[in-house]
């Protein structure tokens, strides 16, 4: 009888958990983390995740494009059936924002900090025209389109899902102007965004360095217990300090590399011998370097 209990145990385990590529974090929490195949028709292995109320789903962040919103869909479709109300960009760069449309024609209310919405409504035609310069395909792309948060705020706004709380807070410029961060205090979950990385060379083109390190630092003193990154594996507040750790030591050094007139190229193999190794995304040192300390032309 203990045997027959045990094998129904680990069937109703394995049924529970098995939801394709989508983690459980909690009862009512799921996300891509750890993505390996950082490909950019595969969003750069870009988290993305849900919170299920009773009243309906909110959708953190929606992949690069709709093909890839469509993925996610059938993803949360295989966990959840209830109405999708909500979807919320901590950024509005093209690997987090270009699925709205999906998400969008199901009559979700996108949701951003303003100053993202403002980024989007001024550069996401553009990518979208010339998303081959990120390496993507006209495939890729297909059916893809612009969709701009209707919904937008300063500072923080709360949002009640039915007994679930979702707290959105923008804590300083970090990664962009507006990014922000979904905190879910019942679980002690945050979705960080690309506020980090976890073993994944970060994005830092657009990013505000200092202010970057002060929103790490709010973030160490909240009472989190799992953190998703933007990119990267499920993450703890250690992987928030060497991420702040990361950017301090790439900027001081890329600074006084350039200083002394170095290119970029130059100045890229002395920071990839230099900084602590990262499985992923190796090439984004180069790009980082170019866009931020070209040194000697």
């Amino acid at each position: 009888m203990k045997l027959l209990l045990l094998f129904v145990a680990l069937v109703l385990l394995t049924a529970q958990t098995a939801f394709a590529d989508l983690t459980r974090l909690s009862e009512n929490v799921y996300s891509y983390v750890g993505e390996k195949d950082a490909s950019p028709s595969h969003s750069f292995a870009a988290n993305a995740g849900i919170v299920i109320g009773r009243d309906g789903v909110l959708v953190v962040d929606t992949l690069i494009s709709a093909r890839e919103g469509q993925r996610f869909l059938a993803d949360i479709r295989k966990i959840t059936k209830k109405p999708i109300k909500y979807v919320v960009n901590t950024h509005t760069h093209l690997d987090h924002a270009f699925g709205n449309c999906v998400f969008a024609e199901l009559g979700a209310t996108v949701i951003s900090h303003s100053a993202d919405k403002e980024l989007l409504a001024k550069v996401g035609e553009g990518i979208l025209k010339n998303a081959d310069n990120f390496g993507l395909k006209p495939e890729d792309m297909a059916g893809t389109t612009i969709v701009l948060p209707s919904v937008y705020f300063s500072d923080r706004l709360t949002i009640d899902l039915g007994g679930e709380t979702v707290e959105l807070i923008r804590v300083a410029p970090s990664h962009t102007e507006g990014s922000v961060v979904v905190w879910l205090p019942q679980e002690k979950i945050l979705f960080s965004g690309d506020i980090l990385f976890t073993d994944f060379h970060p994005f830092m083109a657009d990013g505000d360095l200092a202010g970057w390190g002060k929103t790490i630092d709010s973030l160490l003193t909240m009472d989190v217990k799992q953190i998703v990154p933007g990119h990267g594996p499920l993450s703890t507040k250690k992987d928030l300090q060497e991420m702040k750790a990361y950017l301090a030591l790439f900027d001081t050094t890329a600074k006084a590399l350039a200083a002394q007139g170095m290119d970029a190229d130059a100045i890229t193999a002395a920071l990839l011998q230099k900084l602590p190794k990262r499985a992923l995304a190796e090439w984004m040192v180069g790009h980082n370097v170019k866009a931020r300390y070209p040194g000697k032309k």
